[in-house]
């Protein structure tokens, strides 16, 4: 016990970090604390225990950083207190009478035990000795700390004043005088505050979003997991060599690396993670010497540029490190709170200089007692957290928590990190866009999934399909639409009779036909006639805004408007759809020719016409024949004609052999009941508020929108036989390119419903930002290729450019 009056030695503020730690600490105090930091150092030679106990004594006398417990005031603000009184926790186990196997045994189990005791953080003090005597020549002291009082580089100065302790028989006068940690919490205060804050807030300016490798999940830190591993002496040497060459250290070398490696989880090119900083004053006097909680934990952000090669990378994060040196005080906290974004990373990068995996050198090989070995155990909440630990070869511990990270994962992380240190190491010539950062397994596995089966492709067109469908069905009910219909034989005779019009008026490949019509039997004549002629129809809902109709009008140069009289806008050429039949008529377009040119919503600026080709269309509609049964009896078409979703509920059954019936939802109560129907997920409320006989017996597909489990929960009850898809694409790859099926009886959990496969000869890559593939579950852009991809924009060369591009996974000349 410290003999004095006093119980109170001073009262201090906290530093930054201490802020961060304690917060982690108290957070959840039934379970361990993940900061309950441990060293263990193996001693060989005759030990005193009395003089050992003696030297820790002193040691914290001599620290005022190790007495200090943590209170809380009344005004929420936490402060240390230094204590004036207090008793040495200190404990002594004998295993001299075990053999060694055992005796081993169980210091293990004692030190494990003495490292998930938690501390009471407000009775100090928070350090605890346990001394284990193994034999008569053979000890262990354990020294169990709480991070908050000290860091790892406080630990050799604690080890070699114990050392001179106990040597001199706790004579501190052997040791230079202690320079107070009060002294650091003073320079603190002193610092810029306003020119801190505005670097931080520059370096931080325009961020997006945070970079979590684990974002959402309701987690405990736990105690983590370790993977350990390291590089050989040829890359080491080759590393150190290639940090000098760069003009950057090993640290940033590693820092690098871990950026591109966090890109590569995150499907991000602006990634931000934890950099643990010394923290430690170059112009305090004494700092070098001084015992407590120096270092900082502080967000390192990297702007990742694919075009720029490694080296230029190198020094751009080292840059960035160096323009924050004088700045390195600040709390994360603070950080975090000006950035808005709430905690901006989930991992972390520790460079340490104090391996304790060797032995420190505290003790000469002329003295009684030495030592022979050591060992450290530390921790942190971070789901990811690397430590590099320079030797004569680098090593390196990955810190994972286990129920976020398992083994499979963390292996699959070290893996790709080894390929991008290699790289940087080997190749920083390279640009970082060509690092790869998946390797072959992952690569040859994500591009297998993106490609649809290989399929036959005919060329067939449109009307091809149509016309032999007419052939084959000619009595068949081909469209329905207020009370009338239309057989395969009418419907064929009357849109080849506009087809011969259209070419008379010189339609023909290349020309553009608006169809301005409201959805009836006109509708269907009109739409199969454009693509009869040759011509590309481009469909115009005449319930859209006047100013929306003249940009679509404008823009596709349409050479001829088919409306009802009256309806279309003036000074341009007219035609209406007459009651004419002719003899079967097709003008034979090339599976090349546009089809139709349809325009986006332009809900993100001015509309594009998209303009997709006969053989994509063509391709489209002879999977659907095959893929939905369903389409051969009577399919729904609701919506509107400038929307693609029409043509998958007016073509596939007219290709299928069924009738499509043209009506809006509500007009269809009281009719037939349709086996087949498309739509969005927005339609399953008015669905739900319609007679059963308005939603389909067999197949709904649902597209144009994310579709959620619990939003299709209560229509799939009321309709337990019906077939689900959630369908997937956007206008630029002809309707839809990716699929799932939600079969009957088969459970949906609530949440995304995936979007499945694609669809033959098509690919469907996730790729980041370099056009890289990405690993299983890392968000990246995805890209269409193959047969569904549309031709691209019209009259709008430069988006079509930018948009589609080269596919560099496809054959030569493909676009994506």
């Amino acid at each position: 016990m410290a003999r004095t009056t006093r119980t109170v030695d001073d009262i201090l503020p906290l530093s930054p970090l201490q802020s961060g730690l304690l917060f982690h600490s108290v957070f959840d105090e039934a379970t361990p604390d993940i900061y309950t930091v441990q060293s263990t150092f193996h001693l060989a030679g005759p030990l005193d225990q009395d003089r050992a106990r003696r030297a820790a004594e002193v040691l914290l006398q001599r620290h005022a950083s190790l007495r200090v417990a943590f209170r809380q005031r009344s005004s929420g603000d936490w402060v240390q207190v230094v204590a004036a009184r207090y008793r040495l926790p200190w404990t002594e186990v004998d295993l001299s009478g075990r053999d060694a196997d055992q005796a081993d045994a169980e210091a293990r189990r004692v030190t494990l035990a003495d490292r998930e005791r938690r501390f009471d953080i407000g009775r100090p003090p928070l350090i605890r000795f346990t001394l284990i005597r193994l034999g008569e020549l053979s000890h262990r002291l354990v020294l169990t700390i709480h991070h908050t009082v000290l860091d790892g580089w406080s630990l050799p100065i604690l080890l070699k004043e114990f050392h001179t302790l106990y040597v001199t028989d706790a004579d501190s006068r052997q040791l230079s005088p202690v320079v107070p940690y009060r002294t650091y919490l003073e320079w603190l205060a002193r610092q810029d505050a306003d020119a801190t804050r505005s670097a931080w807030d520059g370096m931080l300016g325009g961020l997006a979003a945070p970079t979590c490798v684990a974002p959402g999940t309701d987690h405990t830190p736990q105690d983590p997991g370790r993977h350990e591993f390291g590089l050989s002496p040829q890359d080491t040497d080759a590393l150190t060599a290639g940090a000098r060459a760069a003009g950057v250290t090993v640290n940033t070398v590693v820092q690098t690396a871990w950026s591109l490696v966090l890109s590569g989880l995150t499907g991000s090119d602006d990634v931000v993670f934890g950099v643990t900083v010394n923290g430690r004053p170059a112009e305090l006097p004494g700092i070098e010497s001084m015992v407590g909680l120096f270092i900082n934990t502080l967000p390192l952000r990297v702007r990742l540029r694919p075009e720029a090669t490694g080296t230029e990378l190198l020094r751009h994060v080292h840059t960035a490190q160096a323009e924050l040196m004088a700045h390195q005080h600040v709390g994360l906290l603070e950080i975090q709170h000006r950035a808005g974004l709430g905690p901006l990373f989930d991992t972390s990068v520790v460079f340490e200089n104090f391996p304790f995996e060797e032995a420190p050198r505290v003790s000469s090989g002329t003295d009684e007692i030495q030592v022979v070995g050591a060992e450290s155990h530390s921790a942190n909440h971070f789901p990811l957290s690397l430590v590099g630990m320079p030797q004569d070869c680098l090593r390196f511990k990955l810190f994972h928590q286990r129920d976020l990270f398992d083994e499979t994962a963390v292996a699959a992380v070290v893996a790709r990190f080894r390929r991008v240190l290699d790289a940087l190491i080997h190749r920083p010539e390279l640009p970082v866009g060509r690092i790869d950062l998946t390797g072959p397994e992952d690569r040859e596995r994500v591009m297998a999934y993106a490609t649809g089966p290989a399929g036959e492709l005919d060329g067939a067109t449109l009307p091809e399909l149509f016309t032999e469908q007419a052939r084959r069905t000619p009595e068949a009910p081909a469209v329905r639409a207020g009370g009338r219909v239309l057989t395969y034989r009418e419907l064929d005779a009357r849109a080849s009779f506009l087809a011969r019009e259209l070419v008379r008026r010189g339609v023909g490949p290349g020309r553009h036909v608006a169809v301005m019509l409201p959805r009836g039997l006109d509708l269907a004549v009109a739409l199969l006639g454009v693509a009869k002629s040759g011509g590309a129809y481009v469909p115009v809902d005449p319930d859209h805004p006047a100013e929306r109709v003249a940009a679509v009008l404008a823009d596709s140069a349409a050479v001829l408007v088919i409306a009802e009289p009256g309806t279309a806008p003036p000074a341009v050429d007219t035609l209406a759809v007459t009651d004419g039949e002719a003899d079967s008529y097709t003008a034979g377009p090339h599976p090349h020719d546009p089809a139709y040119l349809i325009f986006t919503s332009g809900s993100t600026g001015r509309p594009k016409g998209v303009v997709v080709e006969h053989r994509s269309v063509g391709a489209y509609l002879s999977r659907a024949r095959d893929a939905y049964p369903d389409a051969t009896g009577l399919a729904l078409a609701h919506s509107s004609v400038a929307f693609d979703l029409t043509v998958t509920g007016l073509y596939t059954p007219l290709v299928s052999g069924g009738c499509v019936h043209l009506a809006e939802l509500p007009d269809a109560t009281g009719g037939p009941r349709p086996t087949f129907l498309k739509g969005t997920p927005s339609h399953l409320e008015l669905l739900g508020t319609l007679p059963d006989t308005v939603s389909p017996s067999g197949t709904l597909i649902l597209g144009g929108e994310a579709l959620r489990g619990e939003a299709v929960r209560g229509w799939r009850a009321a309709h337990p036989e019906a077939l689900v898809i959630n369908a997937y694409g956007p206008t630029e790859a002809t309707v839809n390119c990716l699929e799932h099926r939600v079969e009957p009886g088969s459970d949906l959990p609530d949440g995304p419903v995936p979007v499945g496969r694609p669809f033959p000869n098509t690919r469907t890559y996730v790729l980041d930002g370099a056009l890289r593939p990405v690993a299983p579950g890392v968000t990246g852009e995805l890209y269409v290729a193959g047969v569904v991809l549309a031709r691209g924009y019209a009259n709008r060369p430069g988006l079509t450019a930018e948009r589609f591009v080269a596919d560099p996974y496809g054959a030569a000349g493909e676009r994506m």
